[in-house]
């Protein structure tokens, strides 16, 4: 596969909310790969994208991905108040 393949649906920072995210797109069948900023693994800055983590779903799944990821946050934010 090429790099063309595979969209980036999103752009977060810390592993913590990667990882939840991450496990809410597999849990509907989406595959994902999180590409993380090689200084942020080692340091925990959040400094000019450091520390940022890209999740990066194959290019046919995008729009479903997005869909999911949005309503993830509308869900969240409903919750919050």
């Amino acid at each position: 596969m090429k790099n063309s393949d595979f969209v980036t649906v999103e752009v977060v920072y810390g592993e913590l909310t990667a990882n939840v995210l991450k496990a809410h797109l597999e849990s509907e069948g989406i595959p994902v790969f999180l590409q993380y900023e090689t200084l942020g693994r080692v340091t925990p800055l959040i400094v000019d994208g450091l520390g940022e983590i890209k999740i990066i779903v194959p290019a046919k799944f995008a729009e479903e991905a997005k869909q999911i990821l949005q309503q993830a946050v509308n869900e969240s934010e409903s919750s919050e108040t």
